[in-house]
């Protein structure tokens, strides 16, 4: 086998120590309020994406939700985090943001999702409940699209390249469950100049709910810097 070199084994040390602090993240007490505030509205979407309750615990329900935003609402505002909300890019090497919409732990729009990283595949486990329904007791289409983004965007990152979606494949095999533990795997499978391959997987135990490949091209740095400051600016001005 051909000996890494030093700066490769430095980014492959630097997407599974990402990786781990995001896994580890789902494990944070829920007295860290962050944690605590995206644990609470994530179990509201839940419930009401399936109470049949009548019209008052409902506008109880929304009252509270509203005097939530007004606490808020006042600021400041911002996102005290370095990166970008997408694993592709934000991840890797420079640590992933708690706040993707996908995967990450501070976010309420995503599921929690414990992530672990191999050589050349990424690993992740989920389990989703109702709020992410498409199909009647079945996963969305779209969310499955999603976390395949997600998962090969971090699987393509293990090239040391890392770069943006440019083309994603999406072969639906079996319609994927809801409320049942999902693995999804990423793997980086090679590396044509600034295209870079990769496939997953979905699967709810045995079957096979869904296949895809992704195809990633790598950009310059400064790209991803000049996306940044134009986050910043639209923060600021808020």
């Amino acid at each position: 086998m051909t000996e890494q070199h030093p700066a490769e084994k430095a980014f492959r040390s630097g997407i599974q120590r990402a990786l781990l602090e995001v896994r580890g993240a789902n494990d944070i007490p829920a007295e860290n309020a962050r944690q605590r505030l995206a644990t609470a509205l994530r179990t509201a979407l839940q419930y009401a994406a399936t109470s049949m309750a009548d019209d008052e615990p409902i506008r109880q329900a929304a009252e509270l939700i509203e005097q939530a935003a007004t606490h808020l609402e006042p600021g400041p505002h911002g996102r005290p985090y370095h990166g970008s909300a997408e694993g592709a890019v934000g991840g890797v090497p420079n640590g992933f943001t708690s706040y993707s919409p996908v995967t990450g732990p501070l976010n309420a729009l995503a599921s929690v999702v414990n992530l672990s990283a191999g050589e050349n595949e990424v690993v992740a486990d989920v389990i989703y409940g109702d709020a992410y329904e498409g199909p009647p007791g079945h996963l969305h289409g779209g969310l499955v699209a999603a976390i395949f983004d997600e998962v090969l965007g971090f699987a393509q990152a293990l090239s040391g390249s890392p770069g943006m979606t440019g083309k994603l494949e999406i072969t639906y095999r079996a319609p994927t469950p809801l409320h049942v533990p999902l693995r999804v795997v990423g793997r980086y499978d090679r590396i044509e100049g600034r295209k870079i391959f990769t496939t997953g997987t979905i699967h709810a135990g045995d079957r096979l709910c869904a296949e895809a490949k992704g195809l990633f091209i790598s950009v310059r740095p400064e790209m991803f810097g000049g996306l940044g400051q134009i986050r910043d600016q639209q923060h600021s001005t808020e």
